[in-house]
């Protein structure tokens, strides 16, 4: 009870500290040290419970034991970062969404797609991928090209779909004074349709970083090799060894978070006009 109580009075004063930080004039440091405050004060209160409470680590490890094993496992955990999230991930994002952009703009262009393709495509999308994976597996064969083949088809449809509405976001007056100025369509599309057309296709972009990296590791499951984030999981979790699990957890969190926040920042300088990315005062 003694790590409980502790950890409480932790928890209020960390809340109160982070009340009184959000109350006052924002800047990049407390914009950072809000949430990680409250990110250590989470920390703390799961290792006092898991601790007071006395729960066995086979149904929850305490954070200091995930730390000690992420520690002595650097090296298999990075491993299994690179075959998920290098090959299997980040590979399949690339096809599926370059692939995306360009189906988009040919959508764009054709009438008969947008009302043949767009309707299958949505049919695809709500595919369950637990159903897909071990479809891709047998296709492709135990190595990375069949978790980026699951990434392909996870992000196509919802990166297709915004493309394709932020080509349409430009108003008519705009699309005419391009005619008036005499352009043909590739000059429409490059000095017109598609910078209009960034925030929507940035959008279905960082929707689909969330979607690569647990394509890629739920496809793991069916078949893999000796290795990865998807393969690890599922052995651990067999041997009853959660502290490697929430290893694994952690390394796939941190990677999708910074995945995230690489596109975002890659938005911030290429949208920077528009009126989302202008910092109100």
């Amino acid at each position: 009870m003694i790590w409980i109580c502790t950890v409480l009075l932790f928890w209020v004063i960390a809340w109160a500290i982070n009340v009184r930080m959000v109350a006052m004039k924002p800047s990049r440091i407390i914009t950072f040290f809000v949430p990680a405050l409250f990110g250590v004060t989470l920390l703390l209160l799961w290792e006092g419970i898991v601790r007071g409470l006395q729960i066995s680590p086979v149904l929850l490890p305490p954070p200091s034991a995930i730390a000690v094993t992420f520690s002595q496992s650097v090296p298999i955990l990075w491993g299994d970062f690179v075959q998920t999230f290098v090959k299997g991930a980040l590979s399949g994002y690339v096809i599926g969404c370059g692939a995306a952009v360009l189906t988009a703009i040919a959508v764009d262009r054709s009438p008969f797609l947008q009302r043949g393709l767009l309707p299958v495509g949505n049919f695809v999308a709500a595919l369950p991928i637990i159903g897909l994976a071990p479809i891709m597996v047998m296709w492709f064969g135990f190595g990375w090209q069949s978790k980026a083949a699951v990434v392909v088809a996870m992000v196509f449809f919802p990166v297709l779909v915004n493309t394709v509405q932020g080509l349409q976001a430009s108003d008519a007056m705009q699309r005419d004074l391009m005619r008036t100025y005499a352009a043909n369509y590739p000059q429409a599309l490059l000095r017109l349709r598609l910078p209009a057309a960034m925030p929507f296709i940035f959008n279905g972009l960082k929707i689909a970083t969330t979607l690569a990296l647990i394509g890629a590791i739920v496809a793991e499951f069916f078949g893999s090799p000796i290795k990865g984030m998807g393969f690890r999981i599922s052995t651990e979790v067999g041997r009853l060894s959660l502290d490697m699990v929430w290893a694994e957890i952690t390394v796939a969190a941190f990677a999708g978070s910074a995945f995230y926040g690489g596109v975002a920042l890659i938005e911030k300088t290429v949208t920077f006009w528009h009126p989302s990315q202008r910092r109100v005062r």
